[in-house]
């Protein structure tokens, strides 16, 4: 399910399509346990009665949910796996955003690199312009000169991309790409943290944000039984990759 300005909401589409306990409930979202950003793709947990979806949510809280995420970001992220540790919240001089912030709240996330890819050009060679000189990501950089980190307008976008599965440990608000764009990868066509020069070009040749829910793992409520759930890579998504080059990596 992919959320879009506009169209009816996702609690109107389960009460219309399903008929379960909670389908009916304001008080519990019609049993949806958590939240995808617009234009995010994939799993997503829907409790059908209020035991389960307590259950759910004390799991969330607890960090008890392993969550696995797809993206395609900007540029050929090196080191290829590390953990990012930096604290995050609302913007003071921008109310409406989030970003890095000291003092923020505790935010975790684990990546780790899967391809990189070039864009092709009209005679269909691969192009990179970070090939062979790919920057340093500043894991576990220390909240400084923030506004200067949180500016999407600076960044100057390269010809070479990276495909990376993620592992968000928190779930803070727009989590996932505050960290990339914070190590300077924002995620394609991200209009709010890759910049709207950046992104508009993206969306010439990927259509929305290339961030998928891939996997979420859970402790079922009832059975106590470790449950898995997996979305595939959207076609869109598929698509936008094989109009890319793959470019080989090194060991």
């Amino acid at each position: 399910m992919i959320t879009k300005q506009n169209t009816p909401t996702l609690q109107n589409w389960l009460r219309r399509n399903f008929d379960y306990p909670l389908a009916n409930s304001a008080e519990y979202r019609s049993g949806i346990v958590h939240r995808l950003d617009k234009e995010t793709s994939g799993v997503l947990l829907v409790a059908k009665n209020k035991e389960a979806f307590e259950n759910l949510q004390t799991q969330f809280k607890n960090r008890k949910v392993a969550k696995t995420y797809t993206a395609l970001v900007h540029g050929e992220v090196d080191p290829k796996e590390g953990d990012v540790k930096v604290t995050v919240g609302r913007l003071p001089w921008n109310r409406e955003r989030f970003g890095v912030l000291p003092g923020g709240r505790e935010a975790v996330t684990g990546y780790k690199v899967r391809s990189y890819f070039g864009m092709r050009t009209e005679d269909g060679s691969q192009k990179s312009e970070n090939e062979g000189r790919r920057r340093k990501s500043e894991v576990g950089l220390q909240n400084s000169d923030l506004k200067l980190l949180n500016q999407s307008s600076n960044f100057n976008p390269q010809t070479s991309y990276t495909l990376l599965e993620l592992f968000p440990k928190t779930g803070r608000t727009h989590q996932i790409r505050i960290h990339l764009k914070h190590l300077g990868y924002p995620v394609v066509s991200d209009e709010f943290y890759a910049g709207r020069k950046t992104a508009r070009s993206d969306r010439k040749w990927c259509p929305r944000l290339f961030l998928h829910a891939a996997k979420i793992t859970i402790s079922h409520p009832k059975t106590k039984k470790s449950v898995s759930f997996a979305s595939a890579l959207p076609r869109e998504l598929s698509n936008v990759l094989a109009s890319l080059e793959k470019l080989p990596q090194t060991p």
